[in-house]
């Protein structure tokens, strides 16, 4: 952990870590350098850039500002969330195994399905609330264990010291997909975890206008092993990217307390709705993982998920009736969003895989935004047909 992080608050260093006043002109704001070279004094002499593949100011910036967040000593920004997860399954080789928790973004999926194993990496998908499942599936060959939590989208939790203890124990790195609960509600390093992963396009990010991802570690030697892949596979962020990625992680505090703060409303809300059968929050003391989340996470995030009594066509009219709550993919940002995980988000599970994690036809998720809570409840009243607002 950086001197920083243990002086200054989260809110502190969100506006502050690897913003310093530009030496060129002394710039309050760190400047959007955008050059694809940068001219040197001599032949081999340069002022510690060449191309902007391999370095960028802009984008070291947003990197040392996330790399505090998260309370880690090193950070690297991607193209997005897929590029950066990419990043680190190439830390891999042919013939390594990766043990993966089951309940997991499709995109996730698909890649570790349908891409990776082309090139001879093994993954085994468990029941991770269940860290004894992992154990079981690690094998000689396991280099990772990966695991979101909350998970997307049923927001079941994952005991995170747990997993790093059994990474640990068997000379594996435990990863943790940590972009629902963003470094402001939880920060895994500081729990076991090795590798922490974010898509910035979400909550980092917070305006739904940029794509990003980024990678968070402690380790000197991963940190050059993933920069050294990233360069050569080229999948960086451009630095306007990087500029609205940083800017917004200067408000991710007071965004976070918000999205959390309506979402808590949001769920109660939503248990007194007679076409509602069940509603998913951390928050909620029902919740299976109400005290794991208590005990790991310093909130319980914006996300709620529910399943409709009236099944699919209940589900398809709700997505279809809101007003404030968009239909769209992604989640995270200040405007609240509706989807239909069935075929959008979760769409690359079979239906039998979809099932089994517990996603229906009538399951509905919820990005909750920050306008106010009772207009959002409003909406969510109105598309249930229901005028119990």
């Amino acid at each position: 952990m950086a001197d920083e992080s243990r002086r200054t608050a989260f809110e502190t260093r969100a506006i502050h870590a690897g913003q310093e006043p530009d030496e060129a002109a002394a710039a309050t704001i760190v400047p959007v350098y955008q050059t694809v070279t940068y001219t040197q004094d001599a032949i081999g002499v340069n002022r510690g850039y060449e191309y902007s593949r391999s370095e960028n100011p802009t984008r070291e910036a947003l990197e040392s500002c996330l790399a505090s967040l998260e309370e880690g000593r090193f950070g690297l920004a991607y193209g997005s969330g897929m590029a950066a997860i990419t990043g680190v399954v190439h830390l891999l080789a042919a013939g390594d195994h990766v043990v993966v928790a089951d309940d997991l973004y499709g995109g996730s999926f698909r890649l570790f399905s349908q891409v990776m194993p082309r090139f001879g990496i093994r993954f085994s998908f468990v029941d991770a609330t269940h860290p004894e499942e992992i154990d079981k599936a690690v094998c000689e060959a396991t280099r990772l264990i990966w695991i979101e939590s909350p998970t997307n989208p049923m927001l079941r939790l994952v005991d995170i010291a747990a997993c790093g203890e059994i990474a640990a124990g068997h000379g594996a790195r435990l990863v943790v997909d940590n972009t629902f609960a963003t470094p402001f509600l939880q920060t895994p390093l500081n729990l076991g975890a090795h590798i922490v992963v974010h898509s910035t396009t979400k909550y980092i990010g917070g305006h739904s206008d940029v794509i990003g991802g980024a990678v968070i570690v402690d380790d000197e030697e991963t940190a050059e092993s993933l920069r050294f892949t990233r360069n050569a596979t080229g999948g960086v962020p451009g630095p306007w990217d990087a500029w609205l990625t940083l800017r917004g992680a200067r408000t991710l505090a007071l965004r976070m307390s918000r999205h959390q703060s309506n979402a808590a409303r949001v769920a109660e809300f939503l248990k007194s709705q007679p076409g509602v059968a069940r509603v998913y929050y951390p928050g909620l003391p029902e919740h299976p993982g109400f005290d794991l989340a208590r005990k790991q996470m310093r909130g319980f995030g914006g996300m709620v998920t529910i399943d409709l009594k009236g099944g699919e066509s209940a589900a398809r009219r709700m997505c279809e009736a809101t007003e404030l709550f968009a239909l769209a993919e992604s989640l995270g940002g200040v405007e609240s969003l509706i989807g239909y995980p069935w075929s959008m988000s979760h769409a690359a599970f079979s239906a039998e895989e979809r099932r089994r994690k517990g996603i229906t036809e009538a399951t509905v998720r919820l990005s909750v935004g920050i306008e106010d809570p009772d207009d959002l409840c409003a909406d969510l009243a109105r598309a249930l047909g229901s005028s119990d607002a």
